[in-house]
């Protein structure tokens, strides 16, 4: 069996599965959306995790974004070698990583990179080793916007900005203000937060800039979030999610005008009792997080998850429907609830646009290394 929805495509009988599977008009529309929302592509600094594909961030920059966040120097490496003009390593440099910042930066010299930062202790660190190789690396403090994973709290912004313009060896460029805890799912709830959330960082960076020009920049929000910060003045905006998008986000934010434009294609590989059905996507093919479903599986209805492992993934119909049990061979979709790790654990993703496939696109920083 072979269900007929605006998933489908042409020649999936041939592909092995699990495989996943990108949607280039799809891509294209959330990214228009995207640009819109920011009032120009100018205004994004989008992160490029959910997806790590050199291909991505080429189709970004033809819509005019040239700068892009990423959590590895792998995804820095990648975005370099697109030709990105300018690279935010948005996680912590510590151990080895510093050494390898540095090495990128020197490799790419065309592409302006930049550090975050939130420990004064790494912060010099970072700065001894710039300065005993004749550089100076620009960077970004992170702020705690409440979230309590990174950054420097509101309340202690502006001494730490103070402290870190007289560290040797790096400049003071700005704030890093990422908001993930941000998932009201009523937008006049979240835009309310923000905005007043906002109001007094906007009155902290004036009193910082006052004493460190440099500080000019300021990075603001993630996918959810990201609306509703687009009237503090002079900001970028850093989505991530929202051009491939996923299950997770479209349950949770009605208003986000984006379509998931990535799934898993799927097959049925054992019927083990009456009204039983496995598939071949345990959770080493789909991410495990969060809790509850992993993905939304389309073409049927009257079923209920059993349970996940590794290579499986088995569902019962419910009662009185149990005659309607796909058979083995029948090919399903599945749009992930989080698309993010979903798409890290595939070497590439099968290109469809137009019901036909295009291309294959490999996911270009899923290692953790690549050169440096």
């Amino acid at each position: 069996m072979k269900v007929k929805h605006p998933y489908s495509f042409a020649g999936s009988e041939h592909l092995i599965t699990p495989a996943l599977i990108y949607y280039r008009d799809l891509i294209c529309k959330n990214t228009q959306t995207a640009i819109q929302t920011a009032k120009g592509a100018e205004h994004l600094w989008p992160h490029i995790k959910s997806h790590k594909m050199a291909d991505v961030i080429r189709l970004s920059m033809n819509y005019g974004i040239n700068r892009f966040k990423c959590a590895t120097i792998a995804e820095a490496e990648v975005s370099a070698s697109c030709g990105a003009k300018h690279i935010l390593v948005a996680y912590p440099l510590v151990g080895p990583n510093i050494e390898r910042f540095l090495h990128l930066s020197q490799a790419f010299p065309e592409t302006h990179f930049y550090a975050i930062g939130d420990n004064l202790d790494m912060l010099t660190q970072l700065g001894k080793y710039a300065s005993d190789n004749s550089r100076t690396i620009d960077v970004l403090v992170d702020v705690n916007m409440g979230m309590d994973r990174t950054g420097v709290p509101l309340n202690q912004l502006a001494t730490f900005c103070n402290i870190c313009s007289n560290i040797s060896g790096i400049t003071l460029k700005g704030l890093h203000c990422y908001d993930g805890h941000r998932t009201e799912h009523n937008y006049e709830e979240r835009k309310k937060i923000a905005v007043s959330i906002d109001t007094e960082l906007f009155s902290i960076l004036k009193s910082i800039q006052e004493k460190i020009p440099s500080c000019e920049l300021t990075i603001l929000g993630g996918s959810p979030s990201f609306p509703c910060h687009t009237d503090f003045p002079g900001a970028f905006f850093s989505p991530g999610t929202l051009f491939i998008y996923d299950y997770g986000y479209s349950k949770k934010f009605p208003d986000l005008a984006y379509t998931p434009a990535a799934a898993i294609l799927t097959r049925v590989i054992s019927n083990p009792n009456y009204g039983i059905f496995s598939l071949d996507l345990g959770y080493k093919g789909i991410a495990a997080d969060p809790k509850g479903t992993k993905g939304l599986l389309l073409g049927i209805d009257n079923y209920e998850e059993m349970f996940q492992s590794e290579e499986h993934w088995t569902f019962r119909m419910k009662p009185g429907h149990e005659s309607e049990c796909p058979k083995v061979g029948d090919e399903f979709f599945v749009i992930p609830t989080h698309i993010c790790p979903t798409s890290a654990l595939y070497p590439s993703a099968i290109v469809v646009e137009d019901g036909k496939i295009i291309d294959n696109w490999p996911v270009s920083a899923r290692n953790r290394k690549i050169t440096y």
